[in-house]
């Protein structure tokens, strides 16, 4: 039996989430993921400061058009008025769920007292979920992880005062801030947390497979699970879990044409978000995710990430799947 999963008044298409993550979950790959199978994808999170906004990065990270409902928009700081205004001016440009940053461990993000830093400080935690929840009439979220580092797993405490303060979800990652992602996310404490609330708790870190998925889920008796990395380069992910967990059985991989295929409408929609110049950056990324498992000597990520114009780039790509499919190895 498959969790319903339900933010404030929005009940999911499935308990399966797009997991915010800095420079990946942008529109096309926001919008990508939810064709693929995702029940609703957080977008990359927007800092507090809106003096901030005005640049190309803060612009992009804002857009939201055509995205299915509901919208949820992740914001970061460590300020609870800035964050609390960072919440309304997002709501105003159409935000319909917002999510606070208690999770990213990035140094530059940590070293501002926001993401997961925040956990250390408790008092401050309570300041910014009573300023955010109070500053808007649609839903707050909160990701963390399970604490500051081994010795200090605040999870539970943290989650308490989220309920109390009348957050409507929880999303936690299965290690500390001082883990970062190395070694194994562990889901003891997601299970804990799960049990001490009575508001949604969603299990991030290591799902990567459709078995995972469903240990998970059992496991931890979240109501959804967060994907992250394991969706980098492999978006139709969510669709193969969720026919796992509605019929025990594995669905069959993407054929070479099709992974083409939606390597290269991934391609246009990041050249034409981004324009020619930067979609052409950012594809490289990308790329690199969808062909890890084929390219493995590299050598085509090699010349491809030297390719600068966007026509070039969706020719290699054609170049490069009908020779896999002749099967031939990539040779430079």
């Amino acid at each position: 039996m498959l969790p319903t999963a339900k933010i404030g008044p929005y009940t999911l298409p499935n308990p399966l989430i797009v997991a915010p993550m800095a420079g990946v979950t942008d529109r096309p790959f926001r919008l990508l993921c939810r064709r693929m199978g995702a029940g609703l994808a957080v977008s990359e999170m927007v800092i507090a400061d809106s003096k901030l906004w005005h640049t190309r990065k803060s612009r992009t990270r804002m857009n939201h058009q055509g995205e299915p409902e509901p919208r949820s928009v992740q914001i970061a700081g460590g300020d609870p008025d800035m964050l609390a205004d960072a919440a309304r001016q997002n709501a105003e440009f159409g935000a319909q769920i917002i999510d606070i940053n208690m999770g990213c461990p990035a140094k530059k993000v940590c070293n501002k007292a926001a993401g997961s830093a925040l956990m250390k400080d408790e008092k401050l935690v309570q300041e910014i979920l009573e300023a955010v929840v109070g500053a808007v009439d649609i839903p707050v979220t909160l990701k963390m992880r399970t604490g500051w580092d081994r010795d200090n797993r605040n999870a539970k405490t943290i989650a308490k005062m989220a309920e109390d303060a009348g957050i409507q979800a929880l999303a936690v990652h299965g290690r500390t801030r001082a883990d970062k992602y190395l070694g194994d996310a562990e889901y003891d404490t997601i299970a804990e947390v799960k049990a001490s609330v009575g508001i949604p708790v969603f299990a991030n870190g290591d799902i990567t497979t459709p078995e995972k998925a469903r240990h998970v889920l059992t496991y931890t008796g979240s109501d959804g699970l967060l994907i992250g990395r394991g969706a980098q380069g492999r978006p139709w992910i969510f669709r193969e879990i969720m026919h796992f967990l509605e019929t025990g059985e594995h669905l069959a991989a993407p054929p070479l044409n099709e992974v083409e295929q939606i390597l290269q409408e991934h391609l246009a929609e990041l050249h034409s978000f981004y324009g020619e110049k930067m979609g052409v950056r950012i594809a490289r990324k990308h790329v690199g995710w969808y062909l890890q498992t084929h390219d493995e000597s590299k050598q085509f990520r090699s010349r491809f990430n030297g390719i600068e114009d966007p026509l070039e780039q969706k020719d290699s790509i054609a170049q490069y799947f009908a020779r896999l499919r002749n099967g031939e190895v990539f040779a430079a």
